[in-house]
């Protein structure tokens, strides 16, 4: 398994997040070594939601105005739906996603993940995948949408749905690992 040690990985979520793909990379990363931090819009907890049911709540360790790219190595976007929903009309949380690609640092979204990518005008030029009901909104965003497990496009993982969660955690890891750096779209 790759190692992590040493790397910071944020993660970026506020109400709603799609409980399996907050917890599953989390925890795929933190046992490979990684320091991860829950970033949202405000501080306490955020609810996590199981498709359309309520489920856990997670601490959060830093709001957006309280961080910047450069803190961390990487990071990872949970989706669900009304998490980047949420997230993508907040001008800081937009910012501090663009601030990842600007530095070009490894970025995993999965599911509604890219939502916020798009919000924040870094699709353009770039192949990913997501939930199918985005497809449109990437291509009008100037990226290529593909129906895979997961995708990687030069530091940015992507994949459509928490089936495909054993892939993403595994491409996200190596992404990670390596250090990668998104390439220029």
């Amino acid at each position: 398994m790759s190692n992590l040690q040493g790397k910071r990985i944020a993660f970026l979520a506020t109400d709603g997040f799609e409980q399996s793909e907050l917890i599953r990379p989390w925890d795929a990363l933190k046992a490979a070594g990684a320091a991860v931090e829950l970033i949202s819009l405000k501080k306490g907890e955020i609810q996590g939601m199981e498709h359309h049911d309520k489920g856990e709540k997670r601490s959060v360790d830093k709001t957006v105005a309280e961080v910047k790219a450069a803190d961390y190595d990487g990071l990872v976007l949970p989706g669900g739906v009304a998490n980047p929903d949420t997230l993508r009309t907040d001008k800081g949380a937009v910012q501090f996603v663009k601030d990842f690609f600007d530095a070009a640092k490894p970025v995993a979204a999965i599911c509604h993940g890219p939502w916020t990518m798009v919000e924040a005008g870094v699709v353009k030029g770039r192949t990913l995948t997501s939930w199918p009901s985005l497809k449109t909104d990437i291509i009008n965003a100037g990226g290529k949408w593909v129906d895979e497990e997961v995708h990687v496009d030069h530091g940015l993982v992507t994949s459509r749905k928490p089936d495909d969660l054993d892939a993403f955690c595994a491409k996200a890891i190596e992404e990670f690992s390596e250090g990668r750096h998104l390439r220029a779209a």
